[in-house]
């Protein structure tokens, strides 16, 4: 993916720290993955420093986290109280594996390799459905039960390793950051654009009442009061665009989106865990049972409001 970032995220960031080339190379990246005008900034490097060590070692800590992988299988499914709460059942974990291009990818360029690591990852969605509930010995029907369920499940950067894979989660951790603060630059962007079309076309209008003569009577009293708010709206537009920054300033204002991401990396990125007790049918349970066993998922989380269930696995592969 990005070289520089191989260095990085080498296992060794705790210990030993950062190189300063490598530093600078992740600065140039955030310049890269945004927009790379703000190089027109002065001192940006200096400005993103600080922001951008905070980032890397947010999605070090972030990734290293993260729990061991279990074994994704048709014939693990059955022992696994996880496999049994993301598949419905061991034919859709077989499915899932014998379709996913990713896996097919890896497969094809893994020579002897025998498993792939991978992040599966996917959205859990809730909903109340009506089901029946034994009270003592009764059987209670039409009860409001939660229904849980995992929906677009997803394999991540499969690779050889356990290490290479989180490697490879944590260029993408980083990289996300980024794509965040890419999002708020075009925010600023389109708002600013959008004011500036109004704004013309305000002008315009004005120019053109300016021009009319006015006449007399009625259609005098019209066009003045048209001219008035024509060029109380023309004031309104003309404070808006100077809250957001004149041309000058701009960019010096996208570098700021930048920095308050990074420097605020666990604001717009972070990781939950969840203990769920979810019985065979799908069914949240308010206490944990032989049939619905504790569960503890992981979650990433970004300032978007968007979670998805990640869990790294190990998929056996036939080499036979």
């Amino acid at each position: 993916m990005f070289p520089f970032l191989h260095s990085i995220f080498n296992g060794s960031e705790e210990k030993d720290g950062y190189p300063e080339s490598l530093i600078k190379a992740a600065i140039e990246r955030a310049v890269d993955g945004t927009d790379p005008w703000l190089r027109a900034v002065s001192g940006y490097q200096k400005k993103l420093r600080p922001a951008v060590l905070q980032a890397i070692t947010h999605v070090v800590g972030l990734v290293d986290r993260v729990p061991p992988p279990v074994i994704l299988s048709r014939a693990a499914y059955e022992n696994s109280p996880l496999l049994r709460a993301f598949f419905i059942s061991g034919d859709g974990v077989e499915t899932f594996i014998a379709q996913n291009k990713r896996l097919a990818e890896f497969r094809k360029n893994a020579g002897d390799a025998r498993e792939a690591h991978a992040l599966l990852s996917m959205e859990k969605r809730e909903a109340w459905v009506l089901g029946a509930e034994l009270v003592g010995e009764i059987v209670m029907t039409g009860v409001p039960l939660m229904s849980v369920c995992f929906e677009s499940h997803q394999l991540v950067d499969p690779c050889g390793t356990e290490s290479e894979m989180r490697r490879k989660l944590k260029i993408r951790a980083f990289d996300h950051l980024l794509g965040i603060a890419l999002k708020r630059i075009t925010a600023v962007k389109t708002e600013r654009g959008n004011l500036e079309r109004y704004r013309t076309l305000l002008e315009a209008k004005l120019n053109l009442l300016n021009r009319a003569g006015w006449g007399f009577g009625e259609a005098h009293q019209t066009a003045e009061a048209d001219l008035g708010n024509t060029a109380e709206l023309l004031g309104k537009i003309e404070t808006q665009l100077n809250s957001i920054g004149s041309d000058d300033e701009m960019l010096g204002k996208y570098l700021d989106c930048v920095i308050a991401v990074l420097a605020n990396p666990a604001g717009n990125l972070w990781a939950v865990q969840e203990k769920l007790n979810i019985d065979r049918m799908g069914i949240k349970r308010s206490a944990r049972s032989a049939d619905a066993p504790e569960l503890l998922l992981n979650e990433l989380c970004n300032a978007e409001g968007r979670c998805l269930v990640c869990s790294p696995v190990i998929i056996p592969i036939d080499t036979a």
